[in-house]
């Protein structure tokens, strides 16, 4: 028996992964976060499996059916959105099966920044712009942050920042990013990425905010910032595909390679 925090991707049925959806097909036992995952994700496991919503259930009532199918010898699909790494809340469960000696495995899946930029049809780091993606959310009212992981902290490095769980708190996000990327530094809202009803909406640190008002837009966005989400083509290629560059899978002709042996 086996435990599979399973990731959903952001939402489209389609962006799951062919090993989660395997697994879903074949767990006797199902419990998928309802309040982000749609139905349609699980609507392929078995016909006379348990399926359950666990966005009303509390953490002990879902430990308490994983170890009522562990007795049992049943397979636990528990499916998160997103990928279970990020936010996904998995460690307190984890805790919990190890206590009780419950064996379990993590499934991988596509991370809604990721989902994010595809549909904006960007790259997120751009040569000589941004080689970095800070993945942070916001304290608000859930649990608080590091006391060194603020906005601000981070702004300073020019990173492109993928901010979670923080459409409610515009103002604050345009206090500590102002002073180092400029009032006219992109930002990219994207509302329920991989729904039907998903949004894209564009902007800068200065009127974002007026933007998503206007959507009526408070929860289930994901907040992007940084100069790389510029539409503009003016920057420079990367190295990658640079002829006069030798590469450990693409030689240059005429120029030795040196490979360190030691890794």
């Amino acid at each position: 028996m086996t435990v599979y925090f399973i990731g959903a991707g952001p939402g489209d049925p389609d962006l799951i992964t062919l090993k989660a959806k395997a697994l879903i097909e074949k767990c006797p036992v199902c419990l998928f976060a309802g309040s982000l995952v749609p139905e349609a994700v699980v609507a392929c496991a078995p016909i006379d499996a348990i399926v359950k919503d666990s966005a009303v259930m509390t953490l002990d009532e879902t430990h308490a059916d994983i170890k009522k199918a562990h007795k049992n010898g049943q397979d636990v699909a528990r499916v998160h959105s997103g990928d279970p790494s990020l936010y996904g809340a998995i460690a307190e469960q984890i805790r919990r099966l190890k206590a009780d000696n419950i064996p379990y495995k993590i499934i991988p899946g596509v991370p809604a920044y990721a989902a994010m930029a595809a549909e904006m049809g960007q790259e997120l780091t751009i040569p000589e712009i941004a080689q970095s993606i800070v993945l942070t959310r916001m304290s608000m009212q859930s649990t608080s942050m590091p006391e060194n992981e603020t906005l601000n902290n981070f702004g300073r490095t020019g990173a492109t920042l993928a901010i979670h769980l923080a459409v409610r708190n515009m103002r604050e996000i345009e206090r500590q990013l102002i002073p180092h990327y400029g009032e006219e530094c992109p930002v990219v809202v994207g509302y329920r990425v991989g729904w039907p009803d998903q949004l894209i909406i564009r902007g800068t640190l200065s009127n974002i905010r007026k933007k998503i008002r206007k959507e009526k837009i408070t929860r289930t966005a994901l907040i992007m910032v940084g100069p790389a989400l510029a539409l503009s083509h003016d920057f420079v290629d990367s190295a990658l595909y640079d002829p006069s560059i030798p590469h450990v899978l693409r030689p240059v002709v005429g120029v030795d390679l040196i490979e360190d042996h030691n890794t």
